[in-house]
């Protein structure tokens, strides 16, 4: 591993480095290398910080893409939009990319822009806290403590795996797992497999599981709306235009993002996703001739109120005759049976938990501190707050990327990155051109930026669909969605506005 202080210099082997007890000083630190971290160095470093590092706990970049391994693995999102703009990649071979694509595309890029050598692996943040009077960011993890002038969470939001609080799962005789925690070790051939949830995840898993297991028992709470996905194999010949034809792959781009944005009116007005609803409904109908089936995966809520699904195998392999679907949340595990609320009981050998992730209760905030010893997760007390969904006030020269208010349903994670990333590469040229040595939103703006999404978030799908999704927080307000256009937010964020910060000069 490179030394932190010289990315470029020597290999210095993990025991000598351990026994290292000094502190790294560096201009700015990035918590984590999946497509937020990777993305922040690069702008960074075109913002003229070259004295970076990012940490990472685990052994390997990718983030979510890198833990999520689950048999079917793919993105909902077209390839030409699940890419950073200004790293165009002309060899997708699927039009929606698998896992180990897009594991591979992170990798090469973090390579073509020079950030793998910045890169500290095993290496976690357990405390970060802001020190007034160097105007710096302190860092422990656990391979060293570092200073830093900029502090950048790149944790995401689809990383740490929300586990329920099933009473007796713990005494389950057999095999539980998250899916992002896949146990690849684990021979589902013939098995009997309960998997608690139907989300995004389990929308892919299941069908891929589906001809191996034994017997499959669903447990749905919720039924979620499933669309088509229009999913098909990139011919050789289109991907050699893409390679060679200039402008072709910024055209395809264009033309997937207008045809979201065009979705994306409906979440800011319901009563239009009726229609893409009734695709819905049609496309549940076509692979369900079951009515009584038909009607425990028929949602009762407006189509965007939850994520929006896509799949053309998910309802045929709900059919099979090696399925069963308990339409009810999961009371308890007795023994080895995972018993219904509505009084259903299965008994299976393996259990795969297809639950989510801690999306607005982040653990990251729970290690992150004010001057004052207060944590992020103190100060939001429930509700996620953030001034563009990217500074807080009391935590000056600290990022939040695909922070809170960010999250659009109709859109891709990279459009709202990098909105976010020019923000900051501004904030942090502004920053260094002035001499300034901290900068931190005022309190009364980022309440007044609170104030105007709370105003028009009552009118979306997300708040008035009539369900109850990951979008709302502990204490049941809407702190994930951004209530606009994607193309709102590119403008809002466009430009570092320093008259919303209260800042020092240089200390000394």
């Amino acid at each position: 591993m490179p030394h932190p202080e010289n990315p470029d210099g020597p290999e210095v082997a993990p025991a000598a480095e351990a026994r290292v007890a000094r502190t790294h000083h560096v201009e700015a630190l990035i918590i984590g290398s999946g497509l937020s971290g990777i993305g922040a160095a690069i702008k960074l470093r075109e913002a003229g910080v070259r004295d970076l590092v990012l940490v990472e706990k685990a052994d390997d970049l990718g983030g979510t893409w890198r833990d999520n391994t689950y048999p079917g693995c793919a993105c909902d999102v077209p390839s030409a939009l699940y890419s950073y703009s200004f790293a165009p990649n002309p060899e997708w071979t699927r039009a929606f990319a698998g896992q180990p694509e897009i594991r591979s595309y992170l990798r090469n890029t973090a390579a073509a822009y020079g950030i793998t050598p910045l890169i500290r692996y095993g290496t976690e943040v357990t405390r970060a806290q802001w020190n007034p009077a160097a105007a710096r960011w302190h860092v422990e993890t656990t391979r060293g403590t570092y200073t830093t002038r900029f502090l950048i969470s790149a944790a995401g939001p689809w990383h740490e795996p929300l586990l329920p609080d099933i009473p007796g799962l713990a005494d389950f005789p057999g095999e539980v797992f998250h899916s992002s925690r896949w146990r690849h070790d684990v021979d589902l051939t013939g098995a009997r497999v309960a998997v608690v949830g139907s989300g995004a995840s389990a929308v892919q898993f299941v069908p891929a599981i589906q001809p191996r297991v034994g017997r499959l028992h669903l447990f749905q709470r919720t039924a979620q709306w499933v669309l088509p996905k229009p999913d098909h194999p990139v011919p050789n010949a289109e991907r050699r235009v893409l390679r060679t034809v200039p402008g072709a792959q910024r055209a395809l781009r264009a033309a997937e993002y207008a045809a979201l944005e065009a979705l994306g009116v409906g979440f800011r007005h319901p009563a239009l996703l009726r229609a893409v609803q009734k695709v819905g409904g049609l496309h549940l109908r076509a692979a369900v001739k079951d009515p009584h089936l038909r009607r425990a995966l028929t949602p009762d809520y407006t189509l965007g109120c939850k994520r929006l699904l896509l799949s053309n195998t998910y309802y045929p392999a709900l059919t099979r005759p090696n399925v069963t679907i308990h339409a009810t949340a999961v009371k308890a595990v007795d023994g080895g049976s995972v018993l219904g609320a509505d009084g259903s009981r299965a008994d299976v050998d393996t259990i795969i938990l297809g639950t989510g992730f801690h999306i607005l209760d982040m653990p990251i905030a729970r290690r992150v501190f004010d001057a004052d010893g207060t944590s992020l997760d103190d100060h939001w007390k429930g509700s996620p707050d953030a001034y563009l969904g990217t500074t807080v006030s009391g935590f000056p020269n600290a990022f939040v990327l695909l922070g809170p208010h960010l999250g659009t349903g109709h859109s891709s994670a990279y459009a709202v990155l990098e909105a976010q990333l020019a923000y900051v590469a501004g904030a942090v040229r502004h920053f260094r051109a002035a001499g300034w040595s901290s900068m931190d939103v005022r309190p009364e703006v980022q309440a007044a930026f609170n104030a105007e999404l709370q105003q028009a978030l009552p009118s979306t799908v997300y708040n008035a669909g009539g369900c109850s999704s990951y979008y709302l927080d502990d204490n049941g307000v809407n702190s994930f969605s951004w209530p606009w256009s994607t193309g709102r937010m590119r403008r809002r964020l466009a430009r570092f506005d320093p008259e919303a910060y209260e800042v020092m000069g240089a200390v000394g």
